[in-house]
């Protein structure tokens, strides 16, 4: 592959171009992280002269052209002037005398506006990027960041991903100057940004980061809400619902990687930003509560319809999980056959309760263990074949009450 590119480089430079490696790929050789997309920028050409000199190129893009060749993409360097809100609000001017240093400045941060001349090897990073590795700080390249709200959810997710970094006050300040235009992005582009943070180790510092800038209430209002939501201490020494839920999601990442599982723990008490303050700190029927703004939130961030039932079951449910041991046997049922069947699972509730109920240091309910037995051992079939019936309400009642028999005797 490398001896591809450097060929490639070779007929870009005999006419009159230069080939750079740019972006994430020279970032994370510094960061020793492996990656297997590359991104390349061509200095000194048209597209059009590349076009020519490499046929065999496959075009896309819209606004401006991006060449696909051998498994990497190829871009002619570029200058970007904003023309209105949003991130797609551009006019994108190409020409064989833009200089990398140009291409580079219209990037987001420093540390993703470094390049590397692919024949000399040679880093060209005008804007510290490498040392801002090194320190590990997250800054805004030039003032050109302001000009997409994007950056402000990449920022937090970058943030997220490298959680030993922190963002620059400077650039905190260029997220929040932008919130006026975070109203206008495509709600798919900010689920992305989410859903990338989400799976990090540490997803907590995304939300963290947005409420820095004073941004979280446009898109994360929801949750914004549970800033300031006491409880009581006796149970949550942590402090209010916010940083209660940050520490629930942080925990789920010990427990599984499914991002729709991690949701249901960052959603499991949105009801708490509903509590009238008069009632602080207890949160009457919050589980109740809760549902509907799960609901909303899962809507305005288009979040996967399997995301947004396991985060309704969590949010109803994870009260009763969390007593499970204190009910009665019929109660216990009935509690397993309705989880049991729901996308969140068995499997899902109890992570959200063991994050849940770890936060206080106290005993977790096992329903998970014993739920699944019971449904293992106690099944239709042997109903049917025990008391001959075959299908139907009687089956389902029969097997319901074998069930609880069971139970009983465990």
């Amino acid at each position: 592959m490398e001896e591809m590119i450097f060929q490639i480089a070779r007929k870009i430079e005999q006419v009159g171009g230069r080939l750079y490696l740019v972006g994430g790929a020279v970032r994370d050789q510094f960061l020793k992280v492996k990656r297997n997309d590359q991104d390349y920028c061509v200095v000194g050409m048209t597209a059009q002269e590349f076009q020519t000199t490499f046929p065999q190129a496959f075009i896309r893009g819209k606004a401006f052209e991006v060449f696909e060749l051998e498994g990497n993409e190829f871009a002619m360097a570029r200058l970007e002037t904003k023309t209105g809100k949003g991130h797609k609000a551009f006019q994108i001017k190409t020409g064989k005398q833009i200089t990398i240093e140009e291409d580079l400045a219209r990037r987001d941060i420093t540390i993703n506006s470094m390049a590397q001349d692919v024949l000399t090897g040679e880093l060209i990073d005008p804007f510290h990027g490498k040392e801002d590795i090194e320190c590990k700080v997250i800054r805004a390249t030039t003032e050109k960041f302001k000009e997409d709200p994007l950056r402000v959810y990449r920022v937090a997710r970058f943030a997220a991903q490298w959680e030993n970094f922190t963002v620059e006050e400077n650039t905190i300040q260029m997220m929040h100057l932008l919130k006026e235009e975070l109203e206008s992005l495509p709600k798919e582009r900010v689920f992305k940004e989410f859903e990338k943070a989400l799976v990090t180790n540490k997803p907590s510092i995304f939300f963290e980061i947005l409420r820095q800038a004073d941004v979280l209430d446009v898109h994360f209002a929801p949750i914004a809400k549970l800033i300031g939501a006491l409880q009581p201490a006796k149970y949550h020494p942590e402090g209010d619902a916010y940083h209660h839920t940050m520490m629930v999601l942080d925990a789920s990442v010990q427990y599984t990687k499914a991002p729709e599982i991690r949701y249901a723990a960052l959603v499991h008490d949105l009801g708490k930003g509903a509590t009238p303050k008069e009632q602080y700190p207890h949160h009457y029927h919050h589980e109740v509560l809760g549902v509907p703004i799960v609901s909303e939130l899962s809507r305005n961030l288009g979040i996967p319809n399997t995301w947004k039932k396991c985060g309704q079951t969590a949010c109803r449910e994870h009260m009763r999980g969390g007593i499970f041991n204190q009910m009665k046997p019929t109660k216990k049922v009935e509690f397993i056959e309705r989880i049991a069947k729901s996308y969140l699972g068995l499997h899902g509730l109890q992570i959200v309760v063991n994050c849940d109920k770890g936060t206080r240091n106290g005993q977790v309910a096992q329903f998970e263990r014993i739920g699944e037995r019971c449904i293992k051992e106690v099944t239709g079939e042997m109903i049917s074949k025990k008391y001959g019936i075959q299908e139907g309400i009687a089956l389902g009642k029969k097997l319901h009450e074998e069930r609880v028999k069971w139970m009983k005797q465990e």
